[in-house]
C-alpha cells in the first residue's frame, strides 16, 4: 500500500503522535480524547496516514487484511456525527463474526449497530476506468450484514479526520448466511429494518447508501486503487449503513433485516469463541 503524505500544518511527528494515542486505547480498552488536536479537524491526508499506520501496527501483530468497510455513506449517520463525505476503513479477519454469534462484550469501544449490505468480491477491482459495470460484474454475491462500529474516541467526541483515523471507526461484524448474486436483486431497492432486544431501533433502504450501494463500492474501488491497495477477489466490503446506527449494551441481541438478502443477528456479550480467528 502506498502511504499519503500528510499535508501542510499535519507534521509526521503529529501522524506518529496520534497513531499512538488510538493504539494505546485499544489496547488499553479505554477510550482517549479526539486526535483533531494533533492533525486538525478536516486534513484528510494526515488521517488516512494515521489510520494507515494503525493498520501497519495490526497488522505487524499478526492481523490478517479481510476487506474495507464504507463509511458515513447514509445521511442519518452523516448527520449524527456531524460530517458530510464518506470514509473508508480496514477490515480484520478477527473483527468477523458468523450469524447468531455471541460477541465480547469487550471486543468493541462503545458499540453501535448498523445494519448494511456486504459485498464479497469474485474478482479484483485493480485496473481500467472501475465503470459501475465493471464494479458489478466483479461482485460473486451479497449478503445482509450487521457492523458493529466502535470508536477508541471518548464519547463518539468525532470530526471527519478523527473517525477516518480510527480506521473508519470500525469495530466488529456480523454476515448473515443467505447469499444472492446481482442477478437476483438490485441493492438500492433493498429494505432493511433492525431491533435491538425486538424493539424496531432502525430503518432504512438501499437508496439511503448513496443512492445505491453499488456506488458506494465504485467510490471505494478507485478510492483504494488510487491509493495502490486496490480491492480484491475474495475480499469483503461493507457498504455502509442503510439507516442509522444505534448504541448497543451488553447484553442486547441486535437483529436485521435486510430484504431480500434475509436476516442477521448477535448478542452483545458471550465467549470469545465466538469469533472467526
Amino acid at each position: 500500500m502506498s502511504h499519503p503524505t500528510p499535508a501542510a500544518g499535519s507534521a509526521p511527528d503529529a501522524v506518529t503522535a496520534a497513531a499512538d494515542r488510538l493504539l494505546a486505547a485499544q489496547a488499553a480498552g479505554v477510550p482517549c480524547p479526539p486526535v483533531r488536536d494533533l492533525i486538525g479537524r478536516t486534513d484528510v491526508h494526515a488521517a488516512y496516514a494515521v489510520q494507515q499506520r494503525v493498520v501497519r501496527a495490526r497488522t505487524a501483530a499478526g492481523g490478517r487484511v479481510a476487506g474495507r468497510k464504507i463509511g458515513l455513506t447514509s445521511p442519518a449517520v452523516q448527520a449524527q456525527l456531524g460530517v458530510d463525505r464518506p470514509d473508508f476503513g480496514v477490515l480484520f479477519a478477527d473483527m468477523q463474526y458468523p450469524d447468531g454469534a455471541a460477541v465480547p462484550a469487550d471486543s468493541v469501544l462503545q458499540p453501535r449497530a448498523e445494519a448494511e449490505i456486504a459485498f464479497v468480491l469474485g474478482a479484483d477491482l485493480a485496473d481500467g476506468d472501475l465503470t459501475l459495470g465493471q464494479v458489478r460484474a466483479a461482485v460473486d454475491h451479497a449478503v445482509a450484514a450487521i457492523e458493529i462500529c466502535g470508536s477508541r474516541i471518548a464519547g463518539w467526541d468525532i470530526s471527519f479526520a478523527d473517525t477516518v483515523a480510527d480506521n473508519a471507526s470500525a469495530g466488529a461484524y456480523v454476515l448473515g448466511t443467505e447469499r444472492r448474486s446481482l442477478r437476483e436483486f438490485e441493492p438500492r431497492e433493498a429494505a432493511m429494518t433492525m431491533s435491538v432486544d425486538g424493539e424496531q431501533v432502525s430503518a432504512g433502504d438501499g437508496a439511503a447508501c448513496l443512492g445505491d450501494p453499488l456506488l458506494a463500492l465504485q467510490w471505494l474501488a478507485r478510492q483504494a486503487r488510487d491509493l495502490g491497495d486496490p480491492l480484491r477477489a475474495g475480499q469483503v466490503v461493507l457498504s455502509g449503513a442503510l439507516g442509522p446506527m444505534r448504541p448497543v449494551g451488553p447484553g442486547s441481541t441486535v437483529e436485521a433485516v435486510v430484504a431480500p438478502l434475509g436476516t442477521v443477528r448477535f448478542t452483545l456479550g458471550g465467549p470469545i469463541e465466538g469469533a472467526q480467528r
